[in-house]
Order: C-alpha cells, then structure tokens, then sequence
C-alpha cells in the first residue's frame, strides 16, 4: 500500500504533492506495483512544494534551524589519513604482506575451502553481495555462491561487515580513538582488529567445517600454516622468529586490514574545508541527516556510535530462528554509513537491498511500524521514539549525502598465489 502521508505541518507539503500526483497521474503509475517510479515523482514535485513555500525554518543569523555549517560538519568530522596501531603490534610492511597472504589463504579454514577473502572481498568493498555469507562447505562467487550437496552447514547468522576502514573502529568526533579496544561485529564480542580475525576462524559455518571442534580450530589452522616453509620464513620475516601461534596470525591479519582504508571521501575533502567538494543537495541531505535524527547514532568520522540499538528489523528467512542479538534485546551495533555504495545488502539481517529501503524502514519506524514481529515497541532504542523523525521528502537528499561518504581509492590488489597453493580467496568457482 502507498503510505499515508500525517497531516502534521511537517507533512503538509508530502500530502498536498502526494493529492496532487494521485488526481493527476494515470491509474497504473500509482498502482502500488508502480511504487518506486510514484515515489519518484513525488519526491520531485514535494522538493517543489517545500521550496516554493519556503517552510524551512531559520535561525536569526539565516542558519537552517540554527545548524551552522560548522556545526554540522563537527558533528562527524574527516577521517584520519593512517590508521593507528596497538603498542604491542606496530605497523609494518613485511607483516602487512603476511597479513594479505593468510587473509586471502583458505588454508585457515577447516576445509581449506573458505578465506577471509571469500566473505570480505575486494570486488564488494571487502564485505559480501550476499544478505548473508555461505561459509564453509560452499563455492561460487558473488551471487552464483551456493552451498555444496550435500550440505548440513547452515548460512553464517548476520551480515558481513565491510573490512574497509575497520581500523578506525570506536573513533569520535574529536578523532580519538583506541586500536586495542576497536568494538568488532554486529554484537561487539571482541575489540580489536587482532581478537577479531580469529573469530571467523573458531565458527562453525564460517570458516571451521567439520572437521575440527570450536577449541581445536586455531591450534589445527596454527599446525597447517607450521608445516609449510614458506609461511614459516614469512613469519621469522615478520616477526623475528619461526614459532606460529595464533597470536602472530591475528597480528598480522590485523596488521594487512589497517590498510584497507578510504580517507578521501568527498565529505572528507568538505571537512578539511574544501567547500566544492559537496553539491548543493548533499549540504541539504547533510542537513536532513542531523534533523532527522540520523546523526543520533550515525555521528563521528565512521557515522557510527559504536553502541547497540533495538530497531526491529526483520530477520532473515534464511536462519533456523530468530536472531535476537546480544542478550536477547534484539540489539545490533550501529554499522559505519562509509562506502554504502560497494557493501548491499544493508542491516544485520541483510535484509534491506538498497537505501531507499533502508531509508523507507526507518520513515515507517518513526511512524511506530516494527518490522520484527519478535520486537514490541517497549524493546525499541527510547532513541527511536525520542529523535527519530525521518520524513518521505528528505529522503532522496540524504541518499545524495550519504553517496558523498564514498570512496573508491582503497587497496583492491590480490595476491597471484598463497603459500598453501590452494585457490586464492577460496573455493570462488
């Protein structure tokens, strides 16, 4: 069904376009079938409406609603061009290129079937096209991957984050941050891009398989890398000695996705004070962000909180029972806006495949619509009920800020080989 429109007098100009477009259009444009190209007429003729009628609120120095391009740009701020490093595990060329081998080697997992690689791959901005990854006892590539029959190895649980700019994990507006306490996944389980790249490893659908249990999965990963020479001169090369543990794995794992960084958005350029660097749309769009309520958790270099929020989005079909989070509140990390372009499907579920959805879901959350029927409204984030004020017609600018978040120049480069000799990502084909 189309959405009614409130008849508040934020929505006034929504419902006179919307009047307008349903007296005048043909039936079969909008027919509910035909709810994009609807939405997209009404977006232009609302844009019209909200212009022309001047309803844009202004401070007495002119600022929309006080908002000081300043004040907006503060609330996120650029990100650093170098990512820090832990103390205890420095940055360095041989343990990045250690790091980029082991991350594209299937030997890691139980199989050798899967690597980092084959859920993070450079070709989808190091996160996954899929809504949610087919692991161990897989093969294909993109979205020709499927399981092998036959098969008892169920999807991985949530969507796969994107590596890209991980580094910068748990920074602020201020741009501090702390690598060693770095909040990982959609359930902030481990800190740290180290504790971290060995998660996946230890998870049955994941990378593990069969053939090992969850205890035994690092130590047996650990043996197999020991048995081949050329990893173990890489290591004495990285680290100054032969001996593998998986300590040594998630340091140089660690230390090969620090580089996988994209610091030069445009919006960066923008905060750095280049003030072309945005069209008129996206200054609006940024605008509607912070209105909107967007930036309440989508605020610092990485638009991102770091913190759990209850949003009942749906689960996915795919997993065996609901997916109720970190202490069964239904509560995921709030995930970066950055690169947007390369990593749909969007939510911990993988459920929303592009931003007008993702953009639709929280315009009807704000309207009290739950997607998640496991979800009441007492288990929404007070954050939703509070701040979250998202109206149809910003919509369309948003998309256009959040399309400023983007940037391509990150390391794309595979490696020709691996040490183990086995396929490099995985079993891709």
């Amino acid at each position: 069904m189309v959405k009614s429109f409130r008849t508040d007098e934020n929505h006034r100009s929504n419902a006179r376009a919307g009047l307008f477009l349903r007296l005048s259009l043909p039936p079969t444009v909008v027919n509910t079938r035909n709810r994009p190209l609807f939405f997209a007429l009404l977006s232009f003729v609302a844009a019209v409406a909200w212009r022309c009628g001047g309803s844009e609120e202004t401070s007495s120095k002119g600022e929309p609603d006080g908002f000081s391009d300043e004040k907006l740009v503060a609330l996120f701020g650029a990100l650093p061009q170098t990512a820090n490093a832990p103390a205890d595990n420095p940055t360095t060329p041989e343990k990045v290129e250690l790091g980029r081998l082991l991350f594209y080697d299937p030997i890691l997992s139980g199989q050798k079937d899967v690597a980092c690689a084959t859920c993070h791959h450079p070709e989808f901005g190091y996160a996954e096209s899929l809504e949610i990854s087919i692991g161990a006892n897989g093969h294909g590539f993109g979205s020709n991957r499927v399981f092998a029959d036959p098969n008892d190895v169920p999807f991985t649980k949530r969507n796969a984050h994107t590596v890209v700019n991980a580094a910068f994990n748990g920074i602020t507006a201020d741009g501090t941050y702390d690598p060693a306490k770095a909040p990982m996944f959609w359930d902030l389980r481990s800190e740290s891009l180290e504790k971290q790249a060995l998660e996946p490893i230890k998870s049955f659908e994941e990378m593990r398989g069969h053939p090992y249990q969850t205890e035994a999965a690092l130590d047996s990963a650990v043996a197999r890398l020991r048995a081949i020479a050329e990893y173990r001169q890489q290591f004495k090369t990285a680290f100054g000695t032969e001996t593998i543990t998986p300590v040594e794995v998630g340091k140089a794992l660690a230390a090969f996705q620090r580089t996988l960084i994209a610091p030069n958005s445009r919006f960066d350029q923008y905060a750095r004070g280049d003030k072309s660097a945005l069209s008129e749309l996206e200054k609006e769009g940024m605008l509607a962000f912070v209105k909107s309520g967007c930036a309440e958790c989508h605020r610092g270099p990485m638009f991102s909180d770091f913190k759990l929020h209850a949003l009942g989005v749906a689960d996915n079909e795919k997993l065996a029972e609901s997916d109720a989070g970190k202490d069964g509140r239904y509560a995921f990390r709030t995930p970066t806006l950055r690169n947007l372009r390369h990593t749909a499907p969007y939510m911990h579920s993988g459920k929303l495949p592009g931003l007008q959805q993702v953009l639709e879901f929280y315009e009807d959350l704000s309207g009290n619509q739950i997607a998640n029927p496991h979800v009441t409204p007492a288990m929404l984030d007070p954050l939703v009920a509070k701040k979250l004020r998202l109206e149809f017609r910003d919509i369309q600018a948003i998309i256009a800020f959040l399309d400023a978040l983007n940037d391509d120049d990150f390391d794309k480069r595979l490696p020709e080989r691996v040490p183990s000799g086995l396929p490099v990502g995985g079993n891709l084909q």
